[in-house]
């Protein structure tokens, strides 16, 4: 038993958290007002496989984490370009 458990516990520590879960910036230039980010969010929340999105109207980005298996960035991007926000990934962690 000691040595089954000396053998999963370091194999353990190499597997991540959360297995397809990915991060996705992307620019929304076209976010000018207090109301734009949250039409974006609201948009991208409403496609399966969305854990959280966050918007920064100043930086005018919209960062969303997403289960891959369920989603991906064109998607995110259409969502958002669909609600009159045209969205470009800028990073995909």
């Amino acid at each position: 038993m000691r040595i089954a458990i000396a053998i999963v516990i370091p194999l353990l520590a190499t597997v991540p958290a959360v297995a397809g879960q990915h991060t996705a910036t992307f620019s929304v230039p076209d976010m000018t007002c207090p109301l734009c980010p949250v039409t974006v969010a609201t948009a991208i929340r409403h496609l399966d496989g969305i854990v959280s999105v966050s918007t920064d109207v100043d930086a005018k980005t919209a960062t969303v984490v997403f289960d891959d298996g369920k989603t991906n960035s064109a998607a995110i991007a259409a969502a958002s370009t669909n609600a009159g926000y045209a969205a470009a990934l800028v990073k995909e962690q």
